[in-house]
């Protein structure tokens, strides 16, 4: 089968959840190749990738790859495509994984696809387009299709492959150099999981109130190991911080459970989260838009209906 080159999203050599999906995703489609950038891999991240599907490893240990911003990474995979002529290449569709791809694009004169929900034979993208309005099928029609995924669009599944360590060297212009990381300030980490990664989600709206009740919807993801999110309304009323917005101008998820509580729907948070496998609402209003959306659907007050959905999950524990 043909090869298909996967850029590693890693962080202190902790592969993360989303290459473990692309890794998925490609061997549905071909022979996935890891690509490791920069020093780091550990024994344990090499098992890991290895068993889901890595059938090689290649590892561009230079440490110049992370010493700069973004170009270096798309010059290692512009470097590998020359050479290996892959039938594809997939990142994550996070901010830096879409700025690689479209480095990579104009560097290989190939075609690329970001925000990709599903990827089917011959390459074809499932897309959420228009602010979540229109869906539609996309397809490169030239050069090595360069597809960004969207985390949680994929259940990762384990299936053993070789695990091949090859060791890559890189030659970096001038251009990639053009900007030096020069401080890295380590973000202490809660005990939630990541938004973006997180595959469970439970969201709050304008309907939570005030930034006290939002204790409310913390209550529900920790009782569901769930991450936390916040429409547009409930970010701009500083009722929650703007870097857990959901939305068209916040974050876009797609978990395998999304709970929207007191969100009325508008497209511009549809947008954002509609991609989710299995979306409930909670809202006392039984028109609001959510629940055209919705798989599941209460209606009711949250500040009744959610603590006492959080006793039930407790209550199983």
């Amino acid at each position: 089968m043909s090869e298909i080159l996967v850029l590693v999203e890693q962080v202190e050599g902790e592969v993360k959840k989303v290459t473990l999906e692309l890794l998925t995703l490609a061997r549905s489609l071909g022979t996935p190749s890891a690509v490791w950038a920069g020093p780091g891999l550990t024994d344990q991240a090499k098992a890991r990738l290895a068993e889901y599907g890595a059938d090689k490893i290649y590892v561009a240990a230079s440490s110049d790859i992370v010493d700069y911003v973004v170009a270096p990474k798309a010059e290692l995979l512009a470097q590998l495509v020359a050479a290996t002529s892959p039938a594809a290449v997939l990142v994550a569709a996070t901010s830096e994984g879409k700025e690689v791809a479209g480095r990579l694009a104009v560097k290989t004169d190939s075609g690329v696809i970001t925000d990709a929900v599903g990827l089917g034979e011959g390459f074809v993208a499932d897309q959420s387009i228009f602010g979540g309005g229109v869906n539609v099928q996309s397809k490169v029609s030239k050069g090595t299709p360069i597809v960004a995924v969207r985390p949680n669009s994929t259940a990762p599944e384990p299936a053993p492959g070789a695990g091949a360590e090859e060791e890559v060297s890189v030659t970096l212009s001038d251009a990639a150099k053009a900007a030096r990381i020069v401080e890295r300030v380590k973000q202490e980490k809660g005990a939630r999981p990541e938004l973006t990664e997180a595959a469970i989600v439970v969201s709050g709206g304008r309907g939570v109130g005030s930034a006290d009740n939002f204790s409310i919807i913390e209550g529900l993801a920790d009782s569901l190991g769930a991450a936390v999110g916040a429409s547009r309304a409930a970010t701009d009323a500083g009722w929650y911080p703007h870097q857990f917005q959901v939305g068209q101008t916040g974050k876009t998820v797609s978990p395998q459970l999304y709970i929207a509580a007191g969100i009325s729907g508008a497209i511009q948070h549809r947008a954002g989260m509609q991609t989710a496998k299995t979306i409930v609402a909670i809202n006392k209003d039984p028109e609001a838009p959510i629940f055209e959306l919705a798989d599941y659907g209460v209606v009711g007050d949250l500040h009744q209906v959610v603590p006492q959905l959080t006793e039930e999950i407790n209550k199983r524990k």
